[in-house]
C-alpha cells in the first residue's frame, strides 16, 4: 500500500513504471501527467518533434503489449521509481522556468506546481538527498521570478536584475536544503545545479559573483552528466572567469548535439560581440532568432541585433 499523500504525485509514481526505459517513462509521464506538449518534451530531450512522437507511441504500445498494470505502487516500490519522478518534476519546472513557446518567458503555474509536488515528496521522503537538492534548486531559481523581466515583458539578464526583488526567504530555504542534501564525496546533478544556483543567489552583487567557482562546478557537472547543455552553460561561466575567447573555445563541437537549440547561437553571438566580431555576432543572433520559439526570447534577440547594427 502507498502512503503518498498527494493524488498527482501518486500518478507520477504510477506512470514512472520501471518496465519502461528511463527516458520513455519520463517522456510519457511528462505527456500524460505533467501536461507538457510533444514539442515541449522534445525540446527537453534535445530531439526532433517526430522523434519524440515516435518514442511516445512506442512507450504506449509497450505498455499495452506487455500488460503493464496501471496501479499505484506500494511504498516498497517507490525507490525504483524515484529517479524517474524526480526527472519529471525537474523537467516540468524547467519548462516553466524557460518556456518553449508563448508570449511569456516564464510559466509560473508550472514552476509553482513542480515546487509544490517536490515539497510534498521531500516531506514524504525526508532522507532522500536528491529530492532535497532538487527542491533547493527550484526554490533558488524561482526566487528570481519577479526580476527576470521588466514591465514590458522583456527579458532581464542575471547581471542586470534587481536583487532586491529576489525572494530572500526562498533563497534561504533553498540554501538550508542544499546543506542538508550535501555529503562528502557525493556529487549528483541536482546537488551540483543547486550549488551553482546558490553561488549566484548569495552573491550581493553581480560583480561579486564567484565565476571561477561556478565554472569549476559546471566542469564537475559536465563530468557527471556529459550533457552538451551543461557544456554550453560552462562556456558562459568560463567566459566570465577567463574571458570570452576561452568561453568560445568550449562551444566547439556542440553544433551537432545542440542543433536547433537557440541558446547555442545566442551564446556564440554574445561572445563574438564581446570580442568585437560584430559581423559574426550578427549572423549568430540571426540564427538564434530563427530558432527561438518564445516571444520574449525573440524580442531579446531582436533588441540585440538592433544594438549591434546601430554600432557604437
Amino acid at each position: 500500500m502507498s502512503t503518498i499523500p498527494d493524488e498527482r504525485l501518486r500518478l507520477l509514481f504510477t506512470c514512472c513504471h520501471p518496465a519502461l526505459a528511463i527516458e520513455a517513462r519520463i517522456a510519457l509521464t511528462l505527456r500524460m501527467v505533467g501536461g507538457l506538449t510533444t514539442p515541449e518534451i522534445a525540446r527537453a530531450f534535445l530531439v526532433s518533434v517526430p522523434t519524440m512522437g515516435a518514442r511516445l507511441t512506442r512507450a504506449k504500445k509497450k505498455i499495452a503489449s506487455a500488460g503493464i498494470p496501471y496501479r499505484v505502487p506500494t511504498d516498497a516500490e517507490l525507490p525504483d521509481r524515484l529517479g524517474g519522478v524526480l526527472a519529471v518534476l525537474y523537467l516540468v519546472f524547467t519548462e516553466g522556468y524557460s518556456a518553449t513557446s508563448g508570449d511569456a518567458a516564464i510559466r509560473r503555474s508550472l514552476c509553482d506546481e513542480a515546487i509544490r509536488l517536490t515539497r510534498v515528496l521531500v516531506g514524504r521522503l525526508p532522507d532522500e538527498p536528491d529530492a532535497a537538492a532538487l527542491l533547493a534548486l527550484m526554490l533558488i531559481q524561482h526566487s528570481r521570478r519577479d526580476a527576470r523581466s521588466d514591465a514590458a515583458g522583456r527579458l532581464v539578464l542575471l547581471p542586470d536584475q534587481d536583487r532586491a526583488a529576489w525572494h530572500r526567504a526562498e533563497i534561504d530555504e533553498g540554501v538550508r536544503l542544499l546543506r542538508r542534501a550535501a555529503a562528502p564525496g557525493r556529487l549528483t546533478p541536482y546537488l551540483l545545479q543547486a550549488a551553482i544556483a546558490s553561488e549566484h543567489a548569495v552573491s550581493p552583487t553581480a560583480a561579486a559573483t564567484d565565476w571561477p567557482e561556478i565554472a569549476r562546478l559546471y566542469a564537475e557537472l559536465e563530468r557527471v552528466t556529459g550533457s552538451p547543455v551543461v557544456r554550453l552553460n560552462r562556456a558562459v561561466a568560463v567566459a566570465e572567469a577567463e574571458g570570452p575567447a576561452a568561453g568560445l573555445r568550449l562551444l566547439a563541437g556542440l553544433d551537432d548535439d545542440l542543433a536547433g537549440y537557440h541558446l547555442l547561437p545566442a551564446t556564440r553571438a554574445d561572445l563574438l560581440r564581446r570580442l568585437g566580431d560584430l559581423n559574426g555576432a550578427r549572423d549568430a543572433y540571426q540564427e538564434a532568432l530563427g530558432l527561438a520559439g518564445n516571444a520574449a526570447d525573440r524580442q531579446f534577440l531582436t533588441d540585440r541585433l538592433t544594438e549591434i547594427s546601430a554600432g557604437p
